[in-house]
């Protein structure tokens, strides 16, 4: 199968209103959107506390820095619980906790004992709540609609967090004017008790596994091992850290440029990100003919520049005005990256490791948040706020044509359904299934005069044995019979290799035929070995 986007068959046209004909998709949209809601009235009260407690430009940017760092730090591990856990029960446990968090900042806020470090601590662990969240939440949006309608399914969520982002931050600033600092954390603990009671009720009906959990360890190894050997997944991730590094900068002086270039107070900073949110809505309604014009990847580029614009403008304004247009064009450019970004991610996995390769994208998109967030901080506080802007307006242009080779959504042709095609193994005598390592070996027989084109071919199967597991992949041919060729991988445990065999999909069975088309007479054969264990004697 190509990897050309240009050869790839146009999608076929789905309503976006289509995933809400589903009602566990709509109640758990509408929870969410509320508790962001919540959130994001949260978050614009934190940044403006900050500019009450210390206004120096890097310790403002820190705050951004303390939400986006736990995502930075936790996704990955979340991912992997994600994984292996009920996904279920582990999202009410998270919510849980949020609202037990932000509640008790909340009376350290309404007793004035808020500090600069404690906002910070309280901004990180909010964000810790989420980074847990995160994978789990992304994890479950198959489970909700049916695969036809996936990509309005995450289309609309993006709509979502950008309805929140334009409702919140103006709600924030006028509760904030009107029933002081510390009601915003009071609504956001009381909002997010919908989404607690929409997962109870929710069951996903997801079949059991027929076998035991991964460990967690093995888990998040094989997770990293997975993406590493991904290239559909590693391409979405150089191009989610080129754009966010940069689109970073307007978010985190965001609060500098409303109270110090501007003049304004917590309400026009509110306005300001309410805009933000309202020009992502606007925005989303356009994606859809966009991208049938445009491709995934222009689509992204014409994103990138509008940020770049946004950013400059943010450096330059001097108004409400100015402000608020920045405003509008950044939330309109900042929705199509975003949604391409993680259709992108959705597209180049397969479910058993849904959770942690959705969290590895996570971890790079808010990993580049928070280093930018600190990177453009400390350029504002040494060369100023304008100058800081315009600087990452330059690099985020700079960044579309160094990784324009890097193209999203290729996968998004490839069937990742299991295909169980692997016949089961045979075994002499009953062993424990936690002992490894396991060597697997193919033995081929091929004509010496397809040499290459067969490496080529096992190449590519290489790939998929280490992005199912596989901690080693090698392949040997014998100098003394021309055209014997015996691959090898091995698995950490006998465990792990059964594994192995449910997550074989059809897109990898297609690259396996591929090469078994070389083999001259018969099959090729497949030898299981593992490590031998010395037996005590009395």
């Amino acid at each position: 199968m190509s990897g050309d986007p240009s050869t790839a068959k146009p999608e076929p046209a789905t309503s976006a209103w289509n995933p809400f004909r589903h009602a566990a998709f709509t109640v758990l949209w509408t929870a969410t959107v509320i508790s962001n809601i919540g959130g994001w009235i949260s978050s614009a009260a934190s940044g403006w506390l900050m500019t009450s407690l210390d206004p120096s430009p890097l310790v403002v940017s820190l705050v951004q820095v303390a939400s986006t760092l736990p995502m930075f730090l936790g996704a990955v591990p979340a991912g992997a619980l994600a994984d292996v856990i009920d996904r279920r029960k582990f999202l009410i446990a998270a919510n849980v906790a949020t609202v037990a968090v932000s509640a008790a900042y909340a009376a350290i806020v309404m007793l004035g004992l808020a500090t600069p470090v404690n906002l910070l601590l309280f901004t990180f662990l909010s964000g810790l709540t989420g980074a847990l969240m995160s994978p789990a939440w992304q994890s479950i949006v198959p489970h909700l609609v049916p695969k036809a309608d996936l990509n309005p399914a995450i289309t609309a969520n993006s709509v979502g967090v950008n309805v929140s982002r334009a409702v919140g931050p103006a709600l924030g600033g006028i509760i904030i004017a009107r029933l002081g600092i510390a009601a915003p954390f009071w609504v956001d603990a009381v909002s997010t008790v919908g989404v607690i009671g929409a997962l109870i009720w929710w069951r996903s009906g997801q079949a059991p596994e027929r076998l035991p959990a991964e460990r967690f360890g093995s888990a998040v190894r094989t997770g990293f091992r997975h993406a590493r050997n991904n290239p559909y997944l590693r391409a979405t991730l150089v191009r989610a850290v080129a754009f966010f590094f940069f689109a970073s900068a307007y978010w985190a002086l965001l609060p500098l440029v409303a109270r110090e270039r501007i003049a304004g107070g917590p309400d026009l900073y509110g306005y300001l990100l309410g805009a933000i949110g309202a020009g992502a809505v606007g925005g989303a309604f356009a994606l859809p003919w966009l991208k049938r014009r445009l491709g995934t990847d222009r689509l992204v580029a014409v994103g990138t520049v509008g940020t770049a614009i946004a950013t400059a403008l943010f450096g330059l304004a001097r108004s409400p005005a100015a402000g608020l247009a920045a405003s509008i064009i950044a939330g309109a450019c900042w929705i199509a990256p975003i949604s391409a970004l993680n259709v992108s991610a959705q597209m180049a996995l397969p479910e058993w490791v849904r959770g942690r390769g959705l969290a590895i994208f996570v971890t790079a998109f808010f990993g580049a948040l928070s280093l930018g967030s600190a990177v453009w901080g400390q350029a504002a506080e040494l060369f100023g706020l304008p100058t800081a802007h315009l600087a990452a307006a330059a690099g985020a242009l700079l960044a579309i044509p160094l990784t324009w080779r890097w193209k999203l959504q290729t996968g998004a042709g490839l069937d990742l359904t299991p295909s169980m095609h692997w016949p089961v193994p045979v075994v002499a005598n009953e062993f424990d299934r936690d002992r490894g390592p396991v060597l697997v070996t193919v033995e081929y027989r091929i004509d010496p005069r397809d040499r290459q084109k067969f490496l080529a071919a096992l190449a590519k199967v290489g790939e998929e044995r280490r992005r199912d597991g596989a901690y080693a992949w090698g392949v040997f041919e014998d100098v003394a019979e021309p055209g014997r060729m015996v691959e090898t991988f091995l698995v950490e445990s006998w465990l792990d290799h059964l594994r192995q065999h449910e997550r074989v999909t059809n897109a990898d069975r297609v690259s396996q035929d591929a090469v078994y088309r070389f083999q001259v007479g018969g099959t090729p054969k497949v030898t299981h070995m593992i490590a031998a264990e010395q037996q005590e004697t009395s």
